[in-house]
């Protein structure tokens, strides 16, 4: 059981927070301090083009509080491991600053933890708000992930969450790049719970995450954790390769018997076309476990720290493997 004098980490990713950051830095700072006396808040600015930075800066006055610049935007997944990379507490918060994730469940988070749970999450009640495309790919996506991968990716689950030490200490040794944080999360495994929570509306500025960026999250998740969609589309060449041979016996047969036909132009052209667009779905899905091969062997950072306050070390650069 966790003492009463716990660290309590909290990692905040930002990306053009401005009208926001101020008062979410205050309520946060606020609801931690309710819940213990040795805290510390890690922002991590995700090549914030407006006065993100500049705002944050001030709060850095106050040792507790540390901030992290990227040197680009590196995406939020990026920036999460980052500044879990930098904690040192005992349990570790992750959260948004668009006051989207109630600050009154952080402490509910720590009772839950404080009772031996290892990993804290919150559960979307609803998806009231999103399109209808949006709902129903999430819930294709999540089938897949679950019964591909045999892991229990919680749907409707997101970066709101509290890890152990131990957990984080996990999830600094996953070395890979191309980073789908809800699937490592779950990969990880560790006693972990779900709590329901309602999300709420942005106080101001619109969501980054358009159809275009989900997607790419969601094939990222998919070709970093299961082959199924290998799988699929070779045994959807086998069936075609199957199907042909039978065809062509028929052709035979048909030709022996009744003698040979007039030319069916249009099957054949329904059959190249058919086959060709088989071929290169095979080669996209192909091309993307590649491209995941390709980011991976170059052992490039998975990001780059431009500069740091707050850190007893500082440097004006830094890099993650």
């Amino acid at each position: 059981m966790p003492s009463n004098n716990f660290l309590l980490s909290c990692v905040v990713p930002v990306f053009n927070e401005s009208p926001v950051i101020g008062r979410f830095m205050e309520a946060l700072i606020k609801q931690l301090e309710e819940i213990t006396v040795r805290l510390e808040i890690i922002v991590v600015d995700d090549g914030s083009t407006d006065k993100t930075v500049e705002l944050v800066e001030p709060f850095c006055d106050d040792e507790r509080i540390k901030l992290i610049e990227l040197s680009r935007n590196f995406g939020k997944e990026t920036a999460l491991t980052a500044g879990i990379d930098a904690t040192s507490g005992d349990a570790v918060v992750l959260i948004d600053a668009d006051f989207q994730h109630p600050l009154e469940m952080i402490p509910v988070f720590v009772d839950y933890w404080r009772q031996g749970y290892q990993m804290v999450y919150g559960v979307r009640q609803d998806r009231e708000n999103e399109s209808f495309l949006k709902k129903k790919g999430a819930q294709v996506f999540y089938r897949i992930m679950h019964s591909s991968t045999g892991i229990d990716v919680p749907a409707h689950a997101g970066d709101f969450r509290l890890l152990d030490k131990v957990v984080v200490d996990a999830l600094r040794a996953m070395p890979e790049r191309s980073r789908f944080m809800k699937g490592i999360y779950a990969w990880v495994g560790y006693k972990s719970i779900g709590l329901p929570f309602q999300v709420r509306n942005r106080l101001a500025g619109q969501s980054g995450w358009g159809y275009g960026k989900l997607t790419s999250l969601a094939l990222s998740g998919i070709t970093a954790f299961t082959t199924l969609p290998l799988r699929i589309v070779g045994g959807l060449g086998l069936i075609i390769s199957f199907i042909s041979v039978f065809y062509a016996l028929f052709i035979i047969f048909r030709t022996l018997v009744l003698g040979a036909p007039l030319p069916g132009w249009p099957t054949v052209i329904v059959a190249i076309t058919f086959i060709g667009g088989i071929q290169l779905l095979s080669l996209w899905l192909l091309g993307e476990y590649v491209a995941g091969i390709f980011c991976e062997v170059k052992k490039r950072p998975k990001y780059l720290i431009q500069r740091q306050l707050g850190f007893k070390n500082q440097k004006d650069s830094n890099a993650a493997d």
